[in-house]
């Protein structure tokens, strides 16, 4: 080591390490901000983090850098050396996250939420106990040590599952199975289901609207949500893949209160100190009422907190990190929720036409590699922006191709009609077709692939085609449709592959290109005002 042990209080933030997919910068914006916050309490901070592609390992983020490997035996012989105050493992995404009890049992104080309380967050088993006791409502779901136990427990709740490993970011080999058929291949081929690995298995929620909270609690006990965010794309798309307003552009007042009351309670409960995320799946109940059911708690900052933060103004990384350093959120002045009168939209960018022979379909494994954002002072304003700036084209008029699963083709009318008004002409398959010609929209039928040529692959090559509406369900059907899919892509090509994503993408066309633009600076002066 070049520097000698300092006598100034020190605090070491741990790092997420190399980039990867699920992974990204999001958690190095925290680590820096914490930094920065925490430097200007007078504390000496201690960067350690191995990926020289970060701002967190710049020489003039930190008071210290250690570029060294985020393991336990590096981690400790850092502390051992400087001797810090505290240790942060809440901004590295999950790789500082898993030494938080192996770090703890060797003496090394973690500050923040207590390793302990993480664990019983990511504990399938514990956290369902808490969520019982506090009377909150969850998809059903199994834990599988087996491949029969899988299957077995698979009939018990019923299909289609959400199936993936324990403990893993960015919804890596996660799935939706929508039978036995697809679970036993799953199983046999995606995974290695064990005692030491087992699989998770959860009752997909159809149709459902999920939700992200961030929240920030101090030492005492009080919480301040920090940005509600309603997904565009349905649940089942990963987190990190979908679209998301802030504030929420559909959901009722009642429904969001009851959101931020259990947050609330959640975040109690786990006895969290800094950053929590938590996310949610709203369903309509057979009266029309919203259900609202509890997916997941993050007992640490989530891939959100950079876009909470410029939507709102409010910086919830350093706000955090002065909590778990032992500030309250009443002595920094952060005791009231901001919620904008403008929507602010996150887009999520992918990298899709650089890898030949890769399905564009969206699911639960997480496959974007970057996100924009766009403001507006309505839902569909900012959604226009946020298509601008992740280069989607507006589809240009012409002839827009429509072929949807059976469950959606209810959902799919307004979409269909919504394009009519707007001058579009159009073309579906057989199945889609027939339903919007009963419902009385003119409609021009086109050949699948494997009905023979001419067909929907040949109208998208020739440059026919100039927006797709394509959703699938089920091996056979996602493999049937790749091509339609693929085509799109190499002919550059708008399509969605979710009516919630066409519906907003329709809404937003009278949109592109108009408006006056704000700065950032500007918008939250408002809001400070």
């Amino acid at each position: 080591c070049e520097a000698n042990p300092s006598s100034r209080e020190q605090i070491m933030i741990l790092g997420a390490g190399h980039n990867r997919i699920g992974q990204g910068i999001q958690f190095d914006y925290c680590c820096v901000h914490a930094a920065l916050a925490l430097r200007d309490d007078g504390y000496e901070t201690i960067m350690v983090n191995c990926n020289p592609e970060t701002v967190s390992t710049d020489y003039d983020t930190s008071d210290r850098l250690y570029f060294e490997p985020l393991t336990l035996e590096d981690v400790l012989e850092i502390v051992e050396l400087e001797q810090p105050k505290g240790v942060i493992v809440q901004y590295g995404g999950q790789t500082p996250l898993k030494l938080a009890r192996a770090l703890e049992a060797n003496g090394v104080p973690v500050i923040g939420t207590s390793p302990d309380s993480i664990d019983l967050a990511e504990d399938r088993e514990r956290f369902q106990q808490l969520v019982e006791k506090l009377g909150l409502k969850q998809p059903p779901n199994r834990i599988a040590r087996n491949d029969q136990e899988a299957l077995l427990l698979a009939r018990e709740i019923g299909y289609p599952l959400v199936v993936r490993p324990s403990y893993v970011l960015g919804g890596r080999a996660m799935e939706i199975v929508y039978g036995e058929s697809d679970l036993a291949r799953y199983v046999r081929d995606a995974v290695k289901v064990s005692n030491d690995s087992p699989v998770l298995l959860d009752r997909f929620l159809d149709n459902a609207v999920e939700v992200d909270v961030d929240i920030i609690a101090d030492k005492d006990g009080n919480v301040l949500i920090g940005g509600v965010m309603e997904h565009i794309e349905e649940a089942g798309v990963h987190s990190g893949d979908s679209s998301c307003s802030l504030p929420p552009y559909s959901l009722s007042a009642q429904t969001q209160a009851e959101l931020r009351r259990q947050v609330v309670e959640l975040a109690k409960a786990l006895n969290v100190v800094g950053l929590m995320n938590t996310q949610f799946a709203i369903q309509a109940g057979d009266n029309g009422e919203d259900i609202v059911y509890l997916l997941e708690v993050n007992p640490r900052a989530s891939r959100t907190v950079p876009f909470v933060s410029k939507a709102t103004g409010m910086a919830l990384a350093k706000i955090a990190a002065r909590c778990m350093a032992g500030k309250t959120l009443a002595e920094q002045g952060a005791t009231k929720e901001i919620v904008p009168d403008y929507y602010s939209v996150k887009e999520a960018i992918f990298p899709f036409a650089k890898f030949q022979g890769v399905d564009p379909i969206l699911g639960p494994e997480m496959r974007s590699t970057g996100e924009v954002m766009g403001v507006g002072r309505s839902f569909s304003a900012a959604f226009a922006r946020a298509q601008e700036a992740g280069g989607i084209k507006a589809p240009p008029l012409g002839k827009a191709f429509v072929s949807v699963r059976d469950p959606d083709k209810q959902r799919v009318l307004p979409v269909a009609q919504a394009l009519l008004e707007r001058g579009y002409t159009l073309v579906a398959t057989r199945g889609t077709g027939a339903w919007l010609q009963q419902h009385g929209m003119d409609c021009e039928i086109v050949n699948k692939v494997v009905e023979g040529r001419p067909h929907i692959v040949d109208s998208i090559k020739n440059g026919e085609i100039v927006y797709i509406v394509n959703t699938t369900e089920g091996r056979a059907a996602i493999n049937d449709s790749f091509s339609i899919r693929r085509e799109a892509l190499q002919h550059r090509v708008t399509y969605s592959t979710t009516i919630a994503g066409a519906k907003a993408l329709v809404q937003s066309l009278e949109f592109r290109g108009t408006g006056p633009v704000w700065s950032l600076q500007e918008l939250h002066k408002e809001l400070n005002a």
